[in-house]
């Protein structure tokens, strides 16, 4: 079901790559403004493609980079593979250190009504164009979409294990994690990796937006192709696919903040109450740890004031949206409709394009953000499990947008995929 294949990756130069820490970046939707203006002091940095600046972002990009292939900069591996890439993280608070191991191809991009990629979130409109001009501008994916294939048998890692020792790049990103990329080119060990996911459905758990983006581009180019034939390289997506099934698989929390509230403090907690128990809190630092395992439980942030809110089971029955039980059953679900819909008079669809909701990853974030009146209203949640993606996932329905934050994210410009024609295809090279 699922087509993956090798891919001949774009990287910095050998010079360039002794410090290729230099010239990674966060993804296009987790890079803070701060973050991006530092990074754009440095003029190879992987930022000016992913997310470029400048009136004209996705022209500046493409013809920066046609500069960086002429002048060497950027160099194409001259065979195809499999480029194995390891992620070595801790947790706040744990020091135990963690592996989440998966490897980077090419894969068809699927439409969603093929049931072979699954996605599990919303996304927003605005963000999906951005991503679908740059890639009609470069033809260039930066840094690749994080899927999910399960295997309980483990038959890939063996050689994601040995390859890893001899690695093309290895660094600390600014996550603090260490990333360790390497590439598999064996005819007979590519084959396998093929095999093994050609029966799977892949789970997408991060980089619906870019994935969508390359979704509404081969459509785009397939209607203006009459030659189209399925073989073109716009017909392929640059993923990073890792097993459901490992243990150092982790996702976290992502909170949400509300920029303005129409409301006084006693108005939204009358509103409130009508759904939720509320109880006043001292410490707003203890907001997400009294929610832990906690069903339908929320950190509230009200202009400076904590409070633990957590639905009353007897209303959960009024949720009036025409979802599946096992997404109605969600916290984050519960927040969208019973806080955002029915409290505020944001509607589901104009919830994933409010320009006044947005998503934090940080707990300490969103504390300052409200502190600093920034924002009125924190909404503190627990993290998604990996079953409840999958359930929703196989379900065919979708979480509210911005729902997991599958720890540690992919770093930008380690390896580069190409969907031009002339770059994408090896003619000399029919093995696979």
């Amino acid at each position: 079901m699922a087509e993956i294949i090798p891919l001949r990756g774009w990287r910095y130069n050998q010079e360039l790559s002794k410090n290729i820490q230099d010239l990674t970046s966060p993804l296009f939707d987790v890079v803070s403004i701060k973050q991006r203006e530092a990074l754009y002091q440095n003029p190879y940095n992987s930022i000016h493609l992913s997310v470029p600046p400048g009136e004209n972002p996705a022209q500046e990009a493409a013809i920066r980079l046609q500069t960086w292939k002429t002048e060497g900069i950027l160099k194409q591996d001259y065979l195809p593979g499999i480029y194995v890439y390891y992620q070595y993280f801790r947790l706040p608070g744990s020091e135990q250190e963690y592996c989440r191991k998966g490897f980077m191809c090419h894969i068809w991009t699927y439409d969603w009504a093929d049931k072979v990629l699954l996605r599990h979130e919303n996304t927003i409109p605005a963000s999906v164009n951005d991503r679908t001009e740059l890639l009609a501008a470069t033809h260039m994916q930066v840094s690749p979409t994080h899927g999910l294939y399960t295997d309980p048998n483990f038959i890939l890692e063996k050689y994601m294990d040995e390859s890893i020792q001899a690695p093309l790049h290895e660094s600390e990103d600014y996550q603090g994690v260490r990333d360790v990329v390497a590439v598999i080119q064996d005819v007979a060990v590519v084959r396998e990796f093929m095999k093994v996911l050609q029966p799977k459905q892949i789970l997408l758990a991060d980089g619906h937006h870019r994935y969508e983006g390359s979704l509404q581009f081969r459509k785009r180019q397939t209607a203006a192709n009459p030659y189209h034939t399925g073989k073109e390289a716009y017909n392929y997506h640059f993923i990073y696919l890792t097993n459901t099934e490992a243990h150092d698989l982790r996702i976290l929390p992502t909170h949400r903040l509300l920029l303005r509230l129409p409301l006084t403090n006693a108005e939204f907690l009358k509103k409130i109450e009508t759904y939720f128990t509320i109880t006043a809190l001292t410490d707003p630092y203890d907001l997400n740890e009294i929610i832990v395992g906690k069903k339908w439980a929320f950190g509230l942030y009200l202009r400076g004031v904590p409070y633990k809110i957590r639905l009353k089971p007897e209303v959960h029955h009024q949720m009036a949206w025409e979802i599946p039980d096992e997404v109605k059953d969600l916290d984050l679900t519960v927040l969208h409709y019973f806080v955002l819909e029915k409290i505020l008079g944001i509607s589901q669809e104009a919830q994933r394009n409010s320009d006044q909701i947005q998503y934090i990853r940080s707990f300490a974030e969103c504390l300052a953000r409200v502190d600093h009146q920034e924002a009125e209203v924190a909404f503190i949640t627990n993290g998604v499990s990996m079953e409840q993606v999958k359930t929703v996932c196989y379900s065919g329905a979708l979480m509210p947008q911005k729902s997991t934050f599958f720890y540690p994210k992919v770093i930008s410009g380690l390896v580069f995929s190409s969907i031009k024609q002339n770059e994408f295809y090896l003619e000399n090279i029919t093995c696979f």
